[in-house]
């Protein structure tokens, strides 16, 4: 293995692993901490983890447990990979886990930098935009677990590390690789640990993916693997991977625990032609949703189109929900829903399962128990389509606010072979 990747989350993790396999190598995604050792012919290894939104030292301690393994399997350079729109709190989890994974591997510095232009995702001047807008009046300032209150990177580091955060500007960026690397390495050597990169375009990441060649630690979105696949390649370590996809036939069934502004204008689009019912937050909590009986309305319902099953509101009403019942029960028991509702769906013989969220794509993951994915076609872009390991089932996994607004259509026709 020759790229070790440490994700925060499953449908990032499918994100950085789709990125990795369309630049040639032959990429595989790990849910969770892997109990053997991974096959030779892996050149990309992604860990996906669910420790965006737990205890700090949880995030830490599994991080680590992570690179251990990668350790193992002689990997040449390591990869921690979160969100494009850096969700995260002031207490961490970023910072910390950047902090413990930089002492572990005697990393000098780790480039920051979340951008992902395909998905609007930009850096400029140290600050993040979400298309025309700053990250913090994008709607992640609502977000309900990690409400992104300052687009300033460099600020919102420094609340999580004691470390040095510096920053490479957009001219620099914009010089190429080695006005990069020049400016990398004076950033260093002033106290900066941790470098916040501008990027605006995917020639940027390229080039300071090249600049970043000989870092052991590299930090950012799923879009800042864009320019590693050909360091390895002009080293002589990788040719041009290539797979075939078959997809599969059979019941399919979207399921959206998602309350981004996207997800909720694909449930909206969605809806108006397919079946969809909406799980309420208080019949959760209360135990009056049941799992199974949702997933016979979903059976029942294949015959009228993709049937979703949804838990998505206006913040306003999210926010009275964690009023009453307090934030992380309602997140835990949302979860632990979605989680055992897809083994519902699984023993009645679904075979294709589209997912929106990150939260509720690792709990859906967890409770499968899949553990690993092969990666497909790209549905959208960071969006692949995956064949899970050991089972006989294909999956998608969206994160919150990716996808077109057909998304959920898309991904089932997708999955189930159909590339037109």
């Amino acid at each position: 293995m020759l790229l070790g990747c440490i994700g925060d989350d499953f449908t990032g993790s499918s994100d950085l692993a789709n990125t990795l396999a369309k630049g040639g190598m032959r990429a595989v995604q790990y849910n969770g901490v892997p109990n053997a050792d991974a096959d030779a012919s892996v050149e990309a290894g992604v860990v996906a983890l669910k420790t965006r939104t737990i205890p700090v030292h949880e995030a830490v301690e599994q991080s680590l447990a992570a690179l251990e393994w990668l350790r193992r399997q002689g990997c040449r350079q390591y990869l921690f990979k979160y969100c494009s729109t850096f969700d995260s709190t002031p207490e961490g989890n970023i910072g910390p886990v950047l902090d413990a994974l930089a002492d572990a591997l005697g990393a000098e510095r780790a480039i920051v930098c979340p951008a992902f232009p395909a998905t609007g995702r930009s850096i400029y001047q140290g600050h993040l935009f979400v298309n025309d807008r700053l990250l913090n009046e994008s709607g992640m300032e609502k977000h309900p677990l990690t409400p992104m209150t300052d687009a300033d990177l460099r600020r919102w580091l420094g609340l999580q590390t004691r470390q040095g955060v510096g920053h490479v500007a957009y001219g620099v960026v914009a010089s190429g690789s080695a006005a990069i690397r020049d400016a990398l390495d004076k950033a260093t050597a002033v106290g900066s640990r941790y470098i916040v990169v501008d990027a605006i375009l995917d020639k940027d990441l390229v080039a300071i993916g090249e600049a970043a060649e000989a870092d052991v630690l590299i930090s950012g979105g799923s879009g800042i693997a864009l320019g590693l696949p050909e360091n390895f390649r002009r080293a002589g370590l990788i040719g041009t991977a290539s797979g075939q996809w078959s997809g599969k036939q059979g019941t399919a069934v979207a399921l959206c625990g998602s309350c981004s502004i996207m997800s909720r204008r694909q449930i909206a689009e969605h809806s108006a032609s397919n079946p969809a019912r909406v799980v309420e937050v208080d019949a959760v909590v209360n135990g009056s949703a049941h799992p199974a009986e949702y997933a016979d309305w979903a059976i029942e319902q294949q015959q009228n189109g993709l049937p979703l099953i949804f838990s998505s509101a206006e913040p306003e009403v999210v926010a009275a929900a964690q009023q009453r019942h307090g934030k992380e029960h309602v997140a835990t028991a949302v979860e632990g829903f979605f989680g055992a509702l897809a083994r519902e769906l699984s023993a009645r013989g679904v075979r294709r399962l589209v997912t929106a969220g990150g939260e509720t794509s690792g709990a859906i993951v967890s409770a499968l128990g899949i553990p690993s994915f092969e990666i497909g076609p790209e549905i959208d872009p960071g969006v692949p389509a995956l064949k899970a390991g050991g089972m006989d089932m294909v999956l998608a996994l969206k994160s919150g606010n990716f996808g077109s607004v057909d998304f959920f259509g898309k991904a089932a026709r997708v999955l189930a072979g159909d590339l037109r």
